[in-house]
């Protein structure tokens, strides 16, 4: 009996130490603060991440540098020859803003270690190419002049600094994994080093530029049986930089990779990447934003051909927000410095369809329990409006569809798009609701229908 009574006090003990991990914080914000905080970008739902850099001369993936094992000196081509001549950044706003993006991230810097930024503590950056210019100040003053909030994505894996040590990305690392190799290329070689740097840089792109939203930081690979060969929390001082973040910028948002999950407010939120829409139902109930590309390439690939279609990127803004999160779609501009034609198209589509319909979107999340998803579609509920919208995914050929349990709880239904009325009646066990439609569906991919609640 002693015995069972020491187990289960261990049991409640370590019960008790897994709690207080989960509960570990840096910083004293409530809950409550924090949802006040990221309200505009709860409420927002859709942004814009833009992947640009020295890879896009290369045009043949952004992590062309890791694997093709290029040297600094072999890169050094695209350096000597970026020259964006058509890097128009008010244009890009333009179409960020139509298309229904309520904020946008451009990488100020990528694994390559190239700034668009004007650092004073590197030569590699965009002033000394044939740009001549700071492009991130150009970026932020053209997109806030259009409404849209301003966030920066900075890799915190440099392949280009000569502080920072081997690891298994790294270019120099791929053709040769032994462990002669990562003694004879880190010798001389000193993160803490790069720690400063990164800090410096940071605080250069958040005291520079005014007000910034949303701080993107990518990405950490911890190894636990090697932890050389891997980069975590340690390796970056994550814990010291997300406390310098907040202290430069205290209403801005953090992402998750940081390597902070041990504590409660170590990120803002989660990021799942080019999962499918399906995958997308298990982060329902905390704070998310899943980031996708319209192809399979972050960075501007010429050749690439494994486009989205415009109903799949549909498919994901609309998931996405009948789960409670967010969706961030990456354009990757060329090296000329404007979006390839096949991006123009998907968010020229992308336009069309939030011009009509984007009620369903903003300010909503998931719908409340007691409403069924009907077969073919999607539910996304506004809290505040009382308003709850059927994406009708498959349009009915019955001329009607059957809202399962519905009599009661929606008095009226209508188009979105144009407020059309649309007839409804009980269905004959006065339970469910039967919704008389056109035959000739709305011109849209995914029609909406708008129902009021009482």
């Amino acid at each position: 009996m002693r015995i069972l009574r020491l187990s289960l006090i261990s049991i409640v003990l370590l019960l008790n130490l897994e709690a207080t991990k989960a509960q570990k914080m840096i910083g004293s914000e409530t809950d409550a603060q924090k949802q006040q905080r990221m309200k505009w970008w709860t409420d927002g739902r859709f942004g814009m991440f833009i992947h640009w850099g020295l890879y896009a001369q290369a045009a043949r993936h952004e992590w062309v540098k890791h694997n093709e094992a290029i040297t600094n000196e072999g890169y050094q081509k695209y350096f000597d020859q970026f020259n964006p001549d058509q890097f128009e950044p008010k244009k890009w706003a333009k179409q960020a803003k139509a298309a229904g993006m309520k904020y946008a991230v451009l990488t100020s810097k990528h694994h390559e270690g190239f700034t668009l930024f004007d650092s004073k503590y590197t030569d590699y950056k965009a002033t000394n190419t044939q740009a001549k210019r700071d492009l991130i100040k150009e970026f932020v003053d053209a997109f806030r002049a259009e409404g849209i909030k301003v966030g920066f994505y900075y890799s915190l894996l440099d392949w280009h600094h000569p502080d920072y040590t081997m690891d298994d990305i790294h270019p120099l690392t791929q053709k040769d994994k032994s462990k002669e190799n990562y003694d004879r290329l880190n010798k001389g070689r000193d993160m803490a080093k790069y720690r400063q740097y990164m800090r410096n840089q940071v605080t250069e792109l958040l005291t520079k530029y005014g007000k910034i939203d949303i701080m993107w930081l990518d990405f950490s690979f911890p190894n636990k049986k090697e932890p050389a060969r891997g980069k975590g929390m340690n390796d970056w001082g994550s814990i010291e930089l997300l406390k310098l973040i907040r202290k430069l910028q205290p209403n801005i948002i953090v992402d998750n990779r940081l390597n902070l999950e041990e504590y409660k407010d170590g990120a803002d939120f989660e990021t799942p990447e080019q999962v499918k829409p399906e995958e997308l139902a298990k982060f329902r109930g905390k704070t998310w934003e899943t980031c996708q590309t319209f192809s399979g390439s972050w960075g501007y690939y010429r050749d690439e051909n494994t486009w989205k279609s415009h109903r799949q990127l549909l498919d994901l803004l609309i998931t996405s927000t009948s789960n409670g999160g967010n969706l961030i779609l990456n354009v990757g501009p060329t090296a000329r410095g404007e979006f390839d034609y096949r991006a123009t198209n998907a968010l020229d589509s992308m336009a069309y369809w939030m011009h009509a319909n984007s009620k369903s979107i903003y300010g909503c999340t998931f719908a409340p329990d007691q409403y069924k998803v009907p077969e073919g579609t999607k539910l996304t509920y506004n809290p505040v409006t009382k308003k709850l919208y059927v994406h009708l995914f498959t349009y009915p050929t019955s001329g009607s569809i059957t809202l399962p349990g519905y009599v009661g709880s929606a008095t009226y239904a209508q188009f979105l798009n144009d407020n059309s009325e649309l007839i409804s009646k009980p269905a004959s066990n006065n339970t469910d609701l039967i919704v008389t439609l056109p035959k000739t569906r709305p011109l849209f991919n995914v029609p909406v229908i708008e129902l009021s609640l009482k």
